[in-house]
């Protein structure tokens, strides 16, 4: 038993010396003489220096060594360095008293471009850039940048043999002189060469029209990207790899330095990751590589797919105050046949509305830009003075344009039976509408930048069997600016009108409330709207809200916001007032997504001075 506990002391003492130990022995480095940039090159060579693996006079020794190293860097060759180590063993600082000594400044830059790249203006302009000149002190970091700039040029955009005929640094201490040489030759520009998919379920023509190059353009890399991210974002395939045809792997050189983008592949949703840097000779040495000696050189592209799960399944629980417990069921499939049509069906559930239904999507020829959507949904709601079950159809015809605006015109067939207020009617109707969206964000969890717009028109008439006639007009804007890392302003404004002759046929989805978490705060959901003779809610034929809110973090994740709403709907324009509320409220970043809470004060209800709001998700 003694021996036991004396084994399990010895480990734990070892244990904790193996975690002390790293910070006892650290060899603190005080440097006189030096200031800026070239002192802290020297407290970085000399990091990570343990004591305890030298003597005295070794660990002065490497003290020195690597401290003129890093003077070399910034042109000094001839420092004069004087050690000192604290007593000690082993010691726990040194310090570096430092004469730099005259300075190495460039005399010659000697920068050429041979082959096609002197053509080729990217190449051009990285040489331009080169921040040094005849004259100034010598810093080896931009001849460095600079060879790795050319290299990354080259196969990035096709170059795949070039090679440095002269990579040279030429340094004369004595002479306080340096002289710069490099000449790349580039050798000729490969092309795109025929494009092989492998793997795919769906139909290879629908794919190439997917294609942002053709057989015969110029090589580009991003190119590559660009097509593995559209083919990624069709939700098509589980694993997406794009790449050149390179066929000497043993002649790969490490991944380390970065810029190379040769491949890309991803799993599941478009992630981008670099495939391996080719030296020239292995380039040169491939046989899927072809020329012709009338013609450009040119590389097959091989595009390896794997099929997305036809069925896809989630499941989310979440709480939030307008609704209390809600639940939400998807099944999704993302393709059901070869031509790419999908499928996806949602049921949503919560105490005052539950609903179901799907969508049904055509890819056009360009499958993310152009479709057909027919839509189904039945919805049941009952909420304070609404009772409503409604059955929906749709059919669309969607485009997104290169400006980032996505338009839907629709024609929608509903059949409601509803109950609001003193309005008890079974409609059915029949209108075409035509929905302008766009959202833009940076960091779409908790956006440090972004933008929602959207404005729709729909009209019904009895000329085509509509049971109501109407025109009905809604718009939105939101707006999320970062100024700064710790401070956020959103804003926004909704708009709303209906113009009938008759409001008693408009069913309770198409008419206006406001009121609720992501409306005007501090007012229940769905409460504010004009009210008949009973005080029941009767839903508005006008809408307009608006937010102002700005957050400001506290510490890490967690941030606090000040906010004012005002708005209301209302049966004709020209309110006298609008309702309004104002709060403040804490937002914290969890691993699940922005988590809300928000208390606020109504400016016109007496007998709800207080309200609370809660809920989870980015703001849009």
């Amino acid at each position: 038993m003694e021996n036991r506990v004396t084994g399990r002391l010895a480990a734990a003492t070892l244990v904790v010396g193996l975690l002390v130990s790293p910070g006892a022995l650290a060899l603190e480095a005080r440097i006189e003489g030096l200031e800026g940039d070239v002192a802290d090159n020297v407290r970085h060579y000399l990091e990570g220096l343990d004591a305890a693996q030298y003597s005295r006079a070794r660990l002065e020794g490497e003290a020195r060594r690597r401290a003129a190293e890093a003077m070399r860097a910034y042109g000094y060759y001839e420092p004069t360095l004087e050690v000192h180590l604290a007593e000690g063993e082993p010691p726990e600082q040194v310090t570096l008293a430092i004469a730099p000594g005259p300075r190495v400044r460039v005399e010659t830059l000697d920068f050429r471009l041979e082959g096609a790249a002197d053509e080729d203006p990217p190449f051009r302009e990285a040489i331009d850039a080169f921040p040094l000149a005849t004259g100034d002190p010598l810093v080896h970091a931009p001849y460095d940048s600079l060879r790795a700039k050319l290299a990354n040029l080259a196969l990035e955009r096709g170059y795949f043999d070039w090679r440095y005929d002269t990579r040279r640094l030429e340094v004369r201490p004595h002479e306080q002189s340096a002289r710069l040489y490099l000449t790349l030759d580039s050798g000729p520009r490969y092309r795109f060469g025929d494009v092989l998919l492998i793997g795919s379920h769906i139909e290879h023509e629908r794919l190439r029209r997917m294609l942002p190059f053709a057989p015969g353009q110029p090589y580009l890399a991003g190119e590559l990207a660009r097509y593995n991210q559209r083919l990624g974002q069709t939700e098509w395939f589980r694993s997406v790899t794009v790449r050149p045809r390179l066929q000497s792997p043993t002649l790969t050189l490490d991944e380390g330095e970065p810029g190379w983008i040769a491949a890309v592949a991803t799993e599941g949703e478009a992630t981008y990751v670099a495939g391996p840097r080719l030296s020239g000779a292995a380039l040169a040495a491939t046989t899927a590589v072809t020329a012709t000696p009338d013609s450009a050189p040119t590389v097959p592209i091989d595009v390896n797919l794997a099929p997305a799960d036809r069925h896809q399944f989630e499941v989310g629980v979440g709480y939030a105050t307008d609704v209390g417990p809600r639940l939400r069921f998807s099944w999704d499939q993302p393709w059901i046949n070869r031509y790419g049509h999908g499928l996806d069906h949602d049921l949503y559930v919560s105490a005052p509305e539950q609903r179901f239904g799907g969508v049904y999507s055509m890819p056009l020829d360009n499958p993310l830009r152009d479709s057909y959507e027919f839509q189904y949904g039945l919805t049941n709601k009952d909420n304070d003075d609404t009772r409503s079950l409604e059955a929906t159809l749709e059919g669309a015809r969607r485009w997104e344009f290169d400006n980032g605006w996505v338009q839907h015109l629709y024609v929608r067939t509903t059949y409601e039976d509803f109950t609001q207020a003193g309005d008890s009617e079974q409609v059915l109707l029949l209108y075409p509408g035509i929905r302008w969206s766009r959202t833009r964000t940076r960091n779409p969890t908790f956006p440090s930048w972004g933008d929602r717009q959207r404005l729709s028109l729909e009209v019904s008439d009895g000329l085509w069997g509509s049971d109501a006639d109407f025109v009905r007009v809604t718009g939105e804007s939101r707006w999320i600016r970062k100024m700064g890392d710790d401070n956020r302003l959103l804003a926004g404004v909704g708009l709303g009108a209906i113009e009938t002759d008759d409001f008693s046929l408009i069913p309770p989805s198409l008419r206006f409330f406001a009121g609720g978490d992501n409306s005007v705060r501090s007012y229940g959901y769905e409460s504010l709207s004009p009210r008949d003779a009973e005080g029941q809610l009767t839903g508005g034929q006008q809408l307009l809200t608006t937010s102002l809110e700005w957050q400001r973090r506290v510490t890490g994740d967690w941030w606090g916001a000040a906010f004012v709403d005002a708005g209301d709907a209302f049966a004709s324009w020209g309110p006298d007032d609008l309702n309004t509320g104002a709060g403040l409220g804490v937002r914290w970043i969890s691993p699940v997504g922005p988590i809300r809470l928000d208390i606020a004060h109504p400016f016109d209800d007496e007998d709800n001075s207080w309200r609370l709001h809660f809920a989870i998700g980015p703001e849009f």
